[in-house]
């Protein structure tokens, strides 16, 4: 990185020997490069790094150690989500959702309406999906066995965790393609050539399909998470129309994307790492493990931001108020001051405290959830499948927040 003043110029790789900074709002430096050497070199030598302001842009903070990251997940009263928890957005100003979405709230507000969506989706409640689950994830994975080739997104990935959160919102199967669809370019996009205004009309259009849904559960109330959702008061006030789709769209976003990408991302790990399926297979290894280790090693939401709402100091960094923090979790989850040789893919990796799923008191909501899709789709591999074969290099997705493939060609015996 070259600076001068406030601005710079990026002009290298990930893994330039020459340390040269890669331009972390920009989807294609983790496209076209491997990301793990510069989070190396970030720990060692900056490990709280100020980006600076390029083309009009603000600058940021970039928080890379496992410890580092950790503390400011958990200092919530310094660190605000209201203004938007993806760089992205706060580089456009923030979250025009910000106070409304779970996501993007600050306590007390944050802790109320998340104890109305822990009741929605706490183990207990759940406990009932999960053989339908299993169900789901065998039919996926069986279908696939012994059919030649296959794309593990399309074949797999695309249709568990949508078709799970949709079971629990009790919506309609015939609008689950539509929904599935305007997901996917909610969030990414498969390169750079892509219009980014289609992502803001996918959203738009999820957003409009809730609050016809939540007009409707309210005039004819079930025993669905939607329903539950809208009988409930934050702060002594029912929730508006408005906000109760903001977070059915939350819930949407979080409970298929993520569990989209680390499925694809599981395959091909086990695909490409043989020792390890077959310790996996053969029992030298447990599911639950392997489902840790694929967070961690996946990592699907490579960051998540804040905003400083006081100076504070962030390890060696002084931190002033108004300024965007990233943390970054894809760097957070290959520390080797916490995991031991953490580009070693280790199935059984018994100390495993990634950050894959965030931490504090925004940890993920669906954990549960994410983990039973997981631990299906690796339960249903372990018994139908003998060999995973990749046949060709996956593209990945194009996006500078989720880390992962948008397809992934195998074949499954």
């Amino acid at each position: 990185m070259v600076s001068s003043g406030n601005t710079a110029v990026f002009d290298g790789p990930y893994d330039d020997p020459s340390g040269a900074a890669p331009d972390l709002a920009d989807p294609a430096a983790f496209v076209e490069h491997d990301p793990y050497a510069y989070w190396d070199r970030m720990r060692r030598s900056e490990p709280v790094r100020w980006h600076p302001p390029v083309g009009g842009r603000p600058g940021f903070w970039a928080v890379a150690r496992h410890r580092d990251v950790q503390n400011c997940y958990k200092d919530a009263a310094r660190l605000s989500s209201a203004r938007g928890t993806v760089l992205d957005v706060l580089l456009r100003g923030g979250d025009s959702a910000g106070g409304r979405m779970l996501a993007v709230m600050d306590r007390p507000r944050h802790r109320e309406l998340r104890q109305v969506m822990l009741r929605a989706f706490s183990p207990r409640v759940l406990g009932h999906v999960e053989n339908a689950v299993r169900r789901r994830a065998d039919a996926l994975v069986t279908a696939v066995v012994g059919a030649g080739e296959a794309d593990a997104a399309r074949d797999i990935a695309e249709h568990l965790p949508l078709n799970t959160v949709c079971d629990l919102l009790e919506l309609p199967a015939s609008d689950r393609p539509l929904l599935l669809d305007w997901n996917k370019r909610a969030l990414s996009s498969e390169s750079a050539e892509d219009d980014p205004f289609d992502a803001l009309e996918a959203r738009n259009e999820i957003l409009s399909y809730f609050v016809d849904v939540v007009r409707e559960r309210r005039r004819r109330p079930g025993e669905d998470v939607i329903s539950m959702i809208a009988g409930a008061r934050v702060g002594d006030e029912p929730m508006t129309e408005d906000d109760l789709a903001l977070n059915c769209y939350s819930l949407i976003l979080g409970g298929d994307e993520s569990t989209r990408v680390t499925t694809i991302g599981a395959l091909h790990a086990l695909g490409t790492h043989e020792e390890q399926w077959r310790r996996l297979r053969t029992g030298g290894a447990t599911v639950r493990t392997a489902v840790e280790e694929v967070l961690r090693w996946v990592t699907p939401a490579m960051h998540f931001a804040r905003t400083a709402t006081a100076d504070l100091r962030i390890g060696p960094a002084e931190v002033s108020a108004g300024d965007i923090v990233t943390l970054w979790n894809i760097s957070a989850n290959n520390d080797p001051a916490v995991f031991a040789r953490p580009r070693r893919f280790d199935v059984g990796r018994e100390h495993n405290p990634h950050l894959a799923l965030g931490h504090g008191p925004h940890f993920c909501l669906g954990a549960f959830l994410g983990r039973l899709e997981l631990s299906a789709v690796l339960d249903s591999l372990v018994r139908r499948v003998h060999r995973i074969e990749i046949l060709r290099e996956p593209p990945r997705v194009y996006s500078n927040f989720l880390f992962g493939h948008s397809a992934l060609h195998l074949r499954l015996d």
